[in-house]
């Protein structure tokens, strides 16, 4: 099992490019089911998750040519749908949560799909509600198959436009209801809709295919059933994952980094909140300049109380962030409460950060508090495991700034999320090694 070996203490510099985001590109790859059309996708990340989806698509039948490095051209006019059938597919969606959002594409054109449950991080339970209701408001029918321990999914009449009002604004969710409703009859109305910048980004997709959607950007989509969808081109945008990593990444280490092309209008409050904890960055165009060697200093709230930075749903702060933001304010001065409202397991890496010399109460499976380090504070080097692959990411943030060695194991769950990161670090300066 590889694993990496890291050497800390050391300033970074230079600039780095985030990779085309892992999120984005787990919808758009599965809406490529919806179109016998040629569909090139730019700006794909190479990361586990990501191909492994890809091969998935590939044992179902779908054509897949890479033209360039992260650029693929996906054909999906000639599907073996027996393929879901078979124990193999069922084991490759156990191993990949994005595997869910094949449903509704699926279901749409093919009025049939299997749903084995989907695999991807141990952060708590992830419900599939809004996904299993949504389409059932459009007409598809569940039937449990406890011996296969998988959901059979079927239409009798085909789908139906339809008015629903989600339980909450599920970014996956929504994504698997749209690329159902697309090809619906009538008018589908998703009222509470998630409107991160990927569902965004799939929309607009979905819309140079043919499709009919309004209120793009909004909580309240309107879709207009269509025959058929076409091919196209999409190119994915940057990862606000990695910029937040990245930035975080910086201040840690006390690093001047560049972070290029980040498109800023998508990256939200992301920046605000690295401010509030004390990082200094700059907005340079399209670039992001961390200057890491200015000391941090948490802020409070006006009234002088402790800060709490908390995850929501878009425009809020995204909880992929929350592990970064945590490691980050333990090198900063004051305090801070870390509140993780979305998943309930997401803050149990804590104990390694303690063991390195962090000061972190753990009020609950939702709450930490960090007592920050201070600009003199240091971290030790130590042996972790990524439970997954945010936390992964923020271990390896504190084990960079960290004096000494330390060793992360466990790094298939980094690797899932960030793109040969150990090559992308070493070209920053980075100590750090792949082993095994």
């Amino acid at each position: 099992m590889a694993k990496f070996v890291i050497e800390g203490g050391y300033s970074l510099s230079g600039e780095i490019t985030p990779a085309g985001a892992k999120n984005e590109a787990l919808q758009v790859i599965c809406a490529t089911l919806l179109s016998e059309g040629e569909i090139e996708i730019s700006n794909v990340p190479d990361i586990l998750d990501v191909n492994n989806l890809i091969q998935l698509l590939i044992n179902l039948g779908v054509s897949v040519r890479k033209v360039s490095k992260g650029t693929y051209i996906f054909c999906a006019s000639n599907i073996n749908l027996d393929y879901i059938e078979t124990e193999e597919f069922a084991k490759s969606c156990t191993m990949l949560r994005g595997s869910v959002m094949l449903i509704g594409p699926l279901l749409a054109r093919f009025g049939k799909a299997i749903i084995p449950q989907p695999g991807g991080d141990k952060i708590g339970r992830r419900r599939l509600d809004t996904h299993f209701h949504g389409l059932i408001e459009l007409g598809a029918e569940f039937n449990y198959d406890a011996k296969g321990s998988l959901y059979r999914v079927g239409t009798k009449d085909g789908l139906q436009g339809k008015y629903m009002l989600l339980e909450e604004a599920s970014v996956t969710g929504t994504a698997n209801i749209l690329m159902a409703a697309v090809l619906a009859n009538g008018t589908t109305t998703i009222y509470n809709a998630a409107c991160e910048p990927y569902v965004q980004q799939l929309c607009k997709m979905l819309v140079t295919m043919g499709a009919k959607i309004k209120g793009i950007g909004s909580n309240l989509l309107t879709i207009e059933g269509v025959k058929k969808l076409n091919g196209c081109k999409h190119r994915l945008l940057p990862d606000m994952i990695e910029v937040g990593s990245f930035i975080g990444m910086a201040a840690m280490t006390k690093s001047e980094i560049t972070i290029k092309n980040v498109n800023m209008p998508d990256l939200g409050i992301i920046p605000s909140a690295f401010k509030k904890i004390g990082v200094d960055l700059e907005i340079k165009g399209d670039d992001i300049v961390v200057h890491g060697s200015t000391p941090m200093v948490i802020d409070k709230f006006i009234d002088g109380g402790i800060l709490t930075i908390s995850d929501a749903p878009w425009p809020g702060l995204t909880p992929d962030l929350l592990s970064v933001f945590l490691v980050v304010a333990v090198m900063a001065e004051g305090s801070v409460l870390i509140h993780q409202k979305m998943f309930e397991s997401r803050l149990f890496f804590v104990d390694k950060l303690i063991d390195m010399g962090a000061q972190i109460i753990l009020c609950d499976p939702h709450r930490a508090t960090v007592i920050g380090l201070g600009k003199n504070g240091k971290l030790r080097g130590a042996k972790m495991s990524s439970p997954d692959i945010r936390a992964g990411i923020a271990l390896l943030i504190a084990a960079l700034s960290a004096e000494g060695t330390s060793t992360i194991s466990n790094i298939d769950q980094i690797d899932r999320g960030y793109e040969q990161i150990d090559e992308r670090l070493k070209a920053l300066g980075a100590h750090i090694s792949r082993v095994g």
